[in-house]
């Protein structure tokens, strides 16, 4: 399996947790080892964004996949 496939599957698992609150989170890219995102719904306009971004879904993914060095959101 790839990288980029590796991401959307483990997004796909924390999607169900964002929709429970009212957001949402669509892969966008992956890029020199970043990955990007964009939240939305709920999860947008929080103001525990950076808690939900660095906390919960980088640190997920770094754990997931090691080759990741950090998640950015293009909201």
């Amino acid at each position: 399996m790839q990288i980029e496939e590796k991401i959307k599957a483990v997004i796909d698992n924390l999607k169900p947790y964002l929709m429970s609150d009212g957001g949402n989170i669509e892969f966008v890219k992956y890029e020199d080892n970043i990955v990007y995102i964009k939240l939305q719904g709920a999860c947008a306009n929080c103001s525990l964004i950076d808690v939900t971004l660095y906390d919960g879904i980088e640190c997920v993914l770094k754990d997931e996949i090691p080759e990741i060095k950090g998640v950015v959101n293009i909201g």
